[in-house]
């Protein structure tokens, strides 16, 4: 994993050796830049989690109205990332970060002055909010491009860490609604966006040596759909960022009907799951360096499995439960990690972003359908034993993939190097 740079990198980013990365601290500034507008935008994007549980009592929501409130700007976030992640390749982070986060300001506002009083406008507000769940797309190709190849799975892992806006808005919403009225955490947010808009205007820069590609987005696109680990790191990213995403939303809910905790309760518990998978993420790109993505997954599907299992049983919330929804965050997150250092290494230089925005998407989709199953079995038997256990069944098969085709995968990309004299 952390062997010498590929040559494609090295021939298209002359500026972004180690020695690059020392001078100035220029891509320590950039991550940080990108790392910054990530949390706010993600922040903006589950601003309608923690309030579920309020507007289902007063728009009397069914359980799976509620979940399709709190999914529709996860699939949208996660779609989006395909266009926009080409559209990065493109234009670069320096356009498209500034970009994404003016155009969320609009949904903001709508659903914090006027779109939060029926159902009907809190999903047509709740599909536009989806576009700030698009920054992912925007950040990895272009915190990629600062750094070398043996470095890049700390760096994305720290740019992940940026998904912590959501344990801001956990921790913040319900408190601000209950403190100052509805319209404040959405102007407050909305305000964030535009100050950070301005000032990645005017201080983002692109990595020395950035290639443009010069085909169509449509070209591009159907390349990166031939590459295998699009594909793989598309199943991957769909159960362990899918995961943590389905768990960062509809957590609250599962608590309060589970376990009859209040709504407060229940959302600093999701800021706790959701802030320590924050702090796993670079954890996981980190150990995915030093040795190796596949090794990461195995470990954390395998966590997965055991912790899923676990709590399809419903034990006590402490500790058991509590313990089981830990190890499940520890895992996911770290798992998010090593998916995107997997990616680092095998995708071509001027296909990051394009199999990013693939790989984002199929991440949020992962995120997108559990809180309906969630929602819909519950409705029908009262129970969460069965979504439970299906997470137990899918992360098992993700589990198989890891060991199978992506060990594969991973060994034949890294075999020329070795022959050829490389570490």
């Amino acid at each position: 994993m952390g062997g010498s740079p590929e040559e494609p990198d090295s021939a298209a980013r002359p500026g972004t050796g180690s020695g690059d990365a020392a001078a100035g601290g220029r891509p320590a500034v950039m991550l940080a830049l990108a790392t910054l507008g990530f949390a706010l935008n993600f922040w903006a994007w589950a601003l309608l989690s923690p309030l579920g549980p309020r507007f289902q009592e007063e728009l009397r929501l069914s359980a799976f109205e509620q979940a399709l409130l709190v999914a529709v700007p996860v699939v949208v976030g996660s779609v989006g990332r395909i266009p926009v992640g080409a559209l990065t390749d493109r234009y670069g982070g320096r356009v498209m970060f500034p970009l994404v986060s003016a155009a969320t300001i609009v949904p903001v506002l709508f659903l914090g002055l006027f779109g939060h009083s029926s159902l009907p406008a809190l999903l047509i507000g709740g599909f536009f909010l989806g576009i700030g769940g698009t920054t992912f797309a925007v950040g990895v190709p272009f915190v990629n491009g600062w750094y070398p190849p043996e470095r890049r799975g700390f760096a994305v892992g720290v740019f992940g860490a940026g998904m912590g806006g959501t344990a801001i808005g956990a921790l913040t919403t319900v408190r601000l609604v209950d403190g100052s009225g509805m319209a404040t955490p959405f102007v407050l947010t909305a305000v964030l966006l535009a100050v950070y808009a301005v000032v990645a205007a005017l201080l983002l820069r692109e990595a020395p040596g950035r290639t443009v590609p010069g085909e169509p987005m449509s070209h591009r696109m159907a390349a990166a759909l031939r590459l295998p680990v699009a594909w793989q790191a598309s199943a991957l990213y769909a159960v362990a960022f899918g995961g943590y995403v389905a768990f960062s939303v509809y957590l609250p809910t599962y608590l309060k009907s589970q376990y009859d905790l209040e709504q407060a309760d229940a959302a600093n518990r999701m800021a706790g799951f959701v802030l320590l998978a924050v702090l796993m993420r670079p954890v996981g790109g980190w150990l995915s360096d030093r040795i190796g993505a596949v090794q990461v997954m195995e470990v954390c599907l395998a966590v997965t499995v055991v912790a899923a299992a676990v709590q399809a049983f419903a034990p006590p919330l402490m500790p058991l439960g509590t313990i089981a929804f830990l190890a499940m965050a520890a895992a996911l997150g770290a798992g998010s990690g090593a998916t995107f250092a997997l990616v680092s290494l095998m995708a071509p230089a001027n296909q990051v972003g394009s199999v990013t925005g693939l790989v984002g998407a199929a991440g949020g989709l992962g995120g997108f359908v559990p809180p309906l199953v969630m929602g819909a079995i519950y409705g029908l038997f009262g129970s969460y034993t069965v979504g439970l256990l299906l997470l137990a069944v899918v992360a098992t098969a993700a589990g198989l993939l890891t060991a199978t085709a992506v060990r594969r995968a991973v060994h034949e990309r890294q075999a020329p190097r070795s022959t050829a004299g490389h570490p």
